[in-house]
């Protein structure tokens, strides 16, 4: 392999802008970050000219839903870095920190239960921006699904939102009808008529809450409505160490869910060590003890406390 003429510390410094060392060259990737995994089309324009002007005219797609461009010579990371800024955007998405949140396409997606779009742009404003500075132990991902069809893997993200719609079964409305329109409709099969009753039974040890029912019976048996709950998972990694993450033990309102992520990010900020993911600190500390601080709000009470402490290392 070619050796760069980068030096190392010039490596790192662009790192921590959002430009990856390309293998075996002097030029490098830079991770353009979408804020709530949308891109405009003028912005879209802006990154493909940036990767004509700047980079060598490609620009790759991330996991998490970077545009990265691609052959940027060490000289021109600065230009590249106005030249996005301009048409509102930014290079980033490296280091222990948080990193860009991603999202499904539930906002327009038949199967979202809500706008996932706007909870991520919400989350990218409020933590991605606003905790830029904010070192963590180690990286920190989020991910916002609108259904448990899991397209973005929220389990496998260290703060994950996934969003269900439970049936609202009034069985005084069921008229037994030879074709069920619920029972066909739901695709775990948990839901089917009974036929001692000529009623129908939804099996809760297996509806999954995916409002993919919601609304589909013409006599209101199953009912329309946007009740959404949100199952949390924490501490999920995928890589070369995968955990599931775990499920909080209730689903939540929408409005808990920003106070859980800032107060998991605090637990994570407290409690874990340096190079250590969240998913190994709760196996070493225990879900009882983070259940115990992420339903209170004793991590609230601290988080200036917290915030400006060094992250902990290794004993």
């Amino acid at each position: 392999m070619a050796k760069t003429k980068v030096k190392p510390a010039d490596i790192a410094r662009v790192k921590g802008m959002g430009f990856l060392l390309n293998r075996g060259t002097d030029s490098f990737s830079g991770r353009v970050v979408p804020a709530g995994g949308i891109f405009t089309a003028e912005q879209l324009s802006t990154i493909a000219e940036c990767a004509e002007k700047f980079g060598n005219g490609k620009v790759a797609f991330t996991s998490r839903l970077a545009a990265e461009i691609v052959g940027i010579p060490y000289e021109k990371i600065d230009e590249a870095v106005a030249f996005v800024e301009k048409c509102g955007l930014s290079f980033g998405g490296t280091g222990a920190k948080i990193r860009p949140v991603t999202t499904c396409k539930g906002t327009t997606c038949v199967y979202g239960n809500f706008d996932t779009q706007a909870m991520a742009k919400e989350i990218h404003d409020r933590y991605y921006l606003g905790w830029s500075d904010v070192k963590l132990p180690h990286k920190f991902k989020i991910s916002v699904g609108g259904c448990p069809n899991s397209c973005m893997k929220p389990s496998l993200n260290d703060f994950g939102v996934e969003a269900h719609r439970i049936p609202q079964y009034d069985k005084e409305k069921c008229r037994g009808c030879k074709k069920c329109l619920i029972e066909a409709a739901c695709p775990m099969k948990a839901a089917a008529l009974n036929s001692d009753e000529q009623k129908l039974a939804i099996d809760q040890s297996v509806c999954t809450a995916c409002g993919v029912c919601t609304g589909k019976c013409p006599f209101g048996a199953v009912a329309d409505h946007d009740d959404v709950k949100f199952k949390i998972f924490v501490g999920g990694t995928w890589g070369k160490k995968t955990r599931n993450g775990t499920p909080l033990s209730r689903l939540v309102e929408r409005d808990e869910v920003f106070p859980l992520l800032e107060k998991t990010m605090l637990w994570f900020k407290k409690h874990a060590y340096q190079k250590e993911r969240l998913g190994a600190a709760i196996d070493r500390v225990g879900v009882d003890q983070l259940e115990k601080e992420l339903f209170s709000d004793s991590l609230l009470r601290e988080k200036d406390e917290i915030l400006a402490a060094e992250v902990k290392a290794r004993p």
